[in-house]
């Protein structure tokens, strides 16, 4: 695996951590407290500047130190989460995200931006509130490291395979006295890790190099305790160091680098004439087997060679895998260990990473490109298609239907089956990262309109198949932007309702007959329908005499062209938006209808199949085409009798069931198949369910069977056909043709089918 590869894992895993991030932070917001919430989030953005300085990406890691800080402090409660905390925290992890896309794919991240969020969190951090012109101030530059160089270092003797000879030093080795030269206090420190350290994801080396930014500094790594690799616990902590700092920052400043990590560690803070005068009446000598500089780390935390021995070479390999708690610190490791021309080295860094990633059950899981599993799923498919091609073959020349090759295809045909939904359970996805990127776009756009906006989300575990969620992200923005901007009021509007001046939009999915339902609800003022209507006439829509009913005047915001902004802006007004989502949806081979009350609110419903790639359906017959009828849409199948069948008006026919009426449409009719319509009494009535059209009794020739099918798309391979959603190939070649039923049921209302298809669902 070479360093772009571990780049792009690392740019995969803060992904994960800034979900974790806005998610932990969602929850403060609404209350949750939990000590754990807190620490998850702050390991979110602790993680992401660790990985970030293994790859020398400064910009990062310096907004995310600084965030990191102002988290700390809630995590040690010297900081309250209240609501205007937790909104400038929420803003830095959206800029937090544009910082890590900006180091993924280029580009550049609004600086004036990022500056005044920096000074909002070091505020904070000191317990105050940011003022209006500290946003406006670039950030402190930051301090360059000055360390000293270390003596060159005597090759130490190795004792073992393990570890080295120590060798004695004196506090001369460092200087002479803590005052001399420069004229600043020196201190000794003595940091010895344990391994809580590490599984927490912290990083010693950071935390020295954190340390340097002090003051001029000298480390000694001690290797005591270092064992053979063959006894080496990659979850262990083997290195301890002795240093020395000359800062006139005191001995404060030093332990708040070490605050994140003071009870996974042993440190001692000493000023440097106490610690010799406790030497010298101990009549001891500090023991450390190499000297390690902190001039060897680079800004990325990699370690060049200081002594060029083996043994050195295998310690800082060693040393760099131990603190690997993730891929970021073995990105580092790689690094280093590709410098070196050591075996030793190599093998050493190897091993441990080899065992960390076994104790972090690393075997658990496996990253696969999505392009490997999209061709595995178009081989299943063809599969399939192949296997219903073999079974129809052995039908049409076995009349017994007994034979042992029925029995193996019977087999055949439910191992395919299991196959492919093994295949499609790989490519399921929760919505959740989807829905937690609406939660920034609600807070821009109510930040844009001076508005209040809490956006709740449910179902965010509700899986659905992979390219139906790469698809959802456009259509749900428009609709939140529409909900933020025109359903939700302004906080003197709501005030003046009885409203909480505050607003929510609701933002839930769940499963339901084999696919998704997504619902997005605000509680603003509904929809003005007379202001609809008149702004339809206006632009030429609809004719100025039209009848319409709540529902069709609901529909008209679907309409291309249409807004009802008074003026543009960078929200809307320019006449885009839920058009887009009405086809947006309409191509997933999905429906979406409007409920909405005046006063109270509007609710979006979206209906989308579960996968994009199969369906379970019934294979019917209309006027001799062979057409494929989703099996989640069918309620139940009748055939009809004539005294179920009742005439309504001119050309509309009732089908009785069960003491109710449900209009029966002629499919072949409706598609212009056939010229008149057919007898029902000689066909079948397939009862169906459409979102916002009710039931309808579907009349068909004949069924020929339930099957599972291919979905071949039919705008990829030939064009929109419309009230046909898409094509399959049956088992004998043949290609039939999936009904759109929703389609088939909004031209039974009145419409053609292709004036129901141009108005979007407007009648």
């Amino acid at each position: 695996m070479d360093m772009n590869e571990i780049k792009e894992i690392f740019f995969q895993e803060c992904e994960e951590q800034l979900a974790e991030l806005e998610s932990g932070l969602l929850k403060m917001n609404d209350g949750d407290r939990d000590p754990e919430t807190v620490n998850a989030v702050f390991r979110a953005v602790h993680s992401i500047k660790g990985g970030a300085g293994a790859f020398g990406l400064d910009d990062l890691v310096a907004f995310a130190h600084v965030f990191e800080t102002t988290l700390d402090c809630v995590r040690s409660n010297k900081l309250e989460p209240t609501q205007d905390v937790l909104k400038v925290m929420l803003k830095s992890a959206d800029v937090l995200a544009d910082l890590t896309n900006a180091a993924r794919d280029g580009g550049s991240v609004d600086e004036s931006r990022s500056r005044g969020l920096v000074k909002e969190l070091e505020a904070l951090a000191n317990g105050e509130l940011p003022s209006p012109s500290a946003v406006a101030e670039a950030p402190a530059p930051k301090a360059a490291a000055k360390p000293v160089a270390a003596a060159p270092a005597t090759a130490p003797k190795p004792t073992d395979d393990s570890g080295f000879q120590p060798v004695p030093f004196s506090f001369d080795d460092f200087g002479g006295e803590g005052d001399a030269g420069s004229g600043m206090p020196a201190y000794e420190i003595i940091f010895k890790p344990r391994y809580e350290l590490y599984s927490k994801g912290n990083d010693a080396t950071l935390l020295l190099r954190d340390l340097s930014r002090l003051g001029e500094m000298t480390i000694f790594c001690n290797s005591d305790e270092l064992p053979g690799l063959d006894e080496l616990d990659p979850e262990g902590a083997y290195f301890f160091w002795n240093i020395t700092i000359k800062t006139d920052k005191g001995e404060d400043a030093i332990r708040t680098v070490f605050e994140f990590a003071e009870w996974d560690c042993e440190l001692t803070v000493k000023p440097v004439e106490e610690a010799r005068a406790e030497a010298t009446s101990n009549d001891e000598l500090p023991m450390v087997p190499v000297p390690f500089d902190l001039s060897i780390l680079d800004e990325s935390g990699a370690a060049e060679d200081v002594s060029g021995t083996a043994a050195a070479e295998t310690a800082a390999a060693v040393a760099a895998a131990e603190t690997a708690s993730n891929v970021t610190q073995m990105a580092a490791a790689a690094a280093r260990v590709e410098k070196k021309e050591s075996a030793a080295a190599a093998a050493a860094a190897a091993s441990a990473a080899a065992a960390q990633n076994n104790a972090a059950g690393a075997g658990q899981t496996i990253r696969v490109d999505l392009d490997r599993v999209d061709r595995l799923i178009n081989l299943v498919g063809e599969l399939v298609i192949n296997q219903a091609m073999l079974s129809q073959s052995v039908i049409e020349n076995d009349t017994t239907g007994t034979s042992s090759i029925n029995m193996g295809l019977e087999e055949l045909q439910q191992l395919t089956r299991e196959i492919q939904d093994s295949v499609m359970a790989i490519r399921a996805q929760p919505v959740k990262p989807v829905f937690q990127r609406m939660s920034r776009i609600v807070r821009e756009i109510a930040d844009m309109t001076g508005k209040s906006i809490r956006l709740i989300t449910e179902g965010e575990n509700t899986e659905v198949d992979k390219t139906v969620i790469d698809k959802l992200a456009e259509p749900l923005t428009h609709m939140i932007r529409n909900a933020v901007d025109h359903g939700i009021e302004t906080p003197e509007k709501r005030a003046a309702a009885g409203k909480n001046t505050e607003g929510t939009v609701r933002l839930t999915a769940k499963h339901r007959s084999g696919r998704i339902l997504i619902e997005l609800a605000d509680d603003g003022a509904g929809i003005n329908r007379e202001k609809v209507r008149q702004k339809a006439i206006d632009n030429d829509l609809i004719p100025a005499d039209s009848n319409l009913s709540d529902e069709e005047i609901d529909n008209l915001i679907f309409l291309p062209g249409f807004s009802t902004a008074d003026k543009i802006s960078d929200i809307s007004g320019r006449g885009v938006g839920m058009d887009v989502v009405k086809r947006s949806i309409q191509a997933l081979g999905g429906r979406i209808n409007i409920t909405s009350k005046p006063g109270h609110g509007s609710v979006f419903t979206m209906s989308l199949p579960l996968t994009l790639a199969v369906l379970d359906g019934m294979v019917v017959t209309v006027a001799g085409q062979t057409l494929v009828v989703p099996l989640t849409a069918i309620v139940e199948t009748l055939q009809p009798e004539a005294s179920a069948i009742h005439s309504f008006g001119a050309n509309h026919r009732l089908i009785s069931i069960r003491n109710s009426f449900c209009p029966l449409v002629d499919v072949g009719r409706i598609l212009n198949f056939r010229a008149t319509q057919a007898n029902p009494v000689e066909g079948v009535a397939l009862l169906v369910e459409s979102e916002g059209g009710g039931q309808r009794a579907l009349m068909v020739d004949a069924i020929q069977g339930q099957r599972q099918v291919v979905i071949k798309s039919l705008e990829a391979n030939y064009t929109h056909v419309p009230g046909i959603a898409a094509a399959t190939i049956l088992g004998d070649g043949r290609v039939a043709l999936i009904l759109d039923v929703d389609a088939v049921v909004g031209a039974s209302r009145g419409q053609s089918l292709k004036a129901e298809m141009s108005l979007a669902a407007v009648g």
